[in-house]
């Protein structure tokens, strides 16, 4: 299992007072990083070397690259691994910190479509769109939507264990108390891979980013556990990579039980204490094995 957590670089000191009752104290700090990250596209068109400013959000650095490649495949830009040719960060700039740019450059020949009218939510960091034109929008781009899903099967106590598990590797959570995480868990529970970031969205673009690179989409039996609720924009990503099974520890927002019902998602929340709620059992899901 490679839990492949954040670097050193995610995780502050700082001085604070802390209250107790009726008296105050000293006392060092945890505190996660928060930090901008700029996302850049490098692409030749007709001939001419091309840049754009994709995305700046506001993340937890480590794993850089794979936010990068994960965001530009969740968000429909690119569809493969074969399209990136190479993510680095710039040399130095005058007036800013390269190491919070990011440049992915993309094979020679591909251009990406970076301004359809449907998906124009794809150039911010956070989806913040509703209703069913982007719910269709996501169809049409979604490159596993029509993979046949194979018929899974979990225990409860597989379930169950899972948000255990998945604290249990959360160093940086931890330490701070202020970090989302995002996990791949196989069908008898074992974690595969796990990132972390102050922003959940990216925790999941990390993931996914990884299991892009590594060759490993779709993750169409494979268990997706989110740290804290399952919004829309979380299930949007998890469509993108053919993620079958999503469970949350917290609660799922309206459009997101929507958005799963549409792309046959089996969708679990409020998984902790040997409990969770079904807000959608897909049609691959058996779920009168479990009860």
């Amino acid at each position: 299992m490679k839990a492949n957590l954040l670097s050193n670089k995610s995780v502050k000191q700082i001085e604070i007072i802390k209250v107790r009752e009726n008296s105050g104290f000293p006392y060092t700090d945890d505190i996660s990083v928060e930090e901008p990250l700029e996302i850049r596209v490098s692409y030749s068109a007709e001939g001419k070397k091309e840049s754009k400013n994709i995305s700046v959000t506001m993340r937890t650095p480590g794993n850089d690259a794979e936010l990068a490649a994960g965001f530009l495949f969740t968000e429909g830009i690119i569809s493969g691994r074969e399209q990136i040719k190479s993510i680095y960060s710039p040399q130095a700039e005058c007036s800013r910190n390269s190491e919070n740019v990011v440049i992915v450059e993309l094979t020679e020949g591909f251009v990406p479509e970076l301004m359809k009218a449907d998906r124009n939510f794809y150039t911010t960091s956070s989806c913040g769109v509703c209703g069913k034109g982007s719910i269709e929008s996501i169809r049409t781009v979604s490159t596993f939507h029509n993979h046949t899903k194979e018929n899974t099967e979990v225990s409860l106590e597989t379930l169950y264990q899972l948000s255990e598990k998945l604290q249990s590797f959360q160093n940086n959570f931890s330490a701070t108390g202020g970090i989302h995480a995002s996990g791949i868990f196989d069908m008898e529970g074992n974690l595969l891979a796990l990132r972390e970031d102050v922003g959940r969205h990216n925790a999941l673009d990390k993931l996914i980013g990884h299991a892009l690179s590594a060759g490993l989409l779709p993750l169409n039996n494979k268990i997706l556990l989110l740290s804290g609720r399952a919004s829309f924009e979380l299930i949007q990503k998890a469509a993108m990579a053919g993620i079958s099974i999503v469970a949350a520890i917290g609660a799922p927002s309206s459009l997101a039980v929507d958005l799963a019902k549409e792309f046959d998602i089996t969708l679990l929340g409020f998984l902790r204490d040997n409990r969770f709620n079904i807000y959608h059992s897909g049609s691959h899901f058996n779920i009168e094995n479990l009860l």
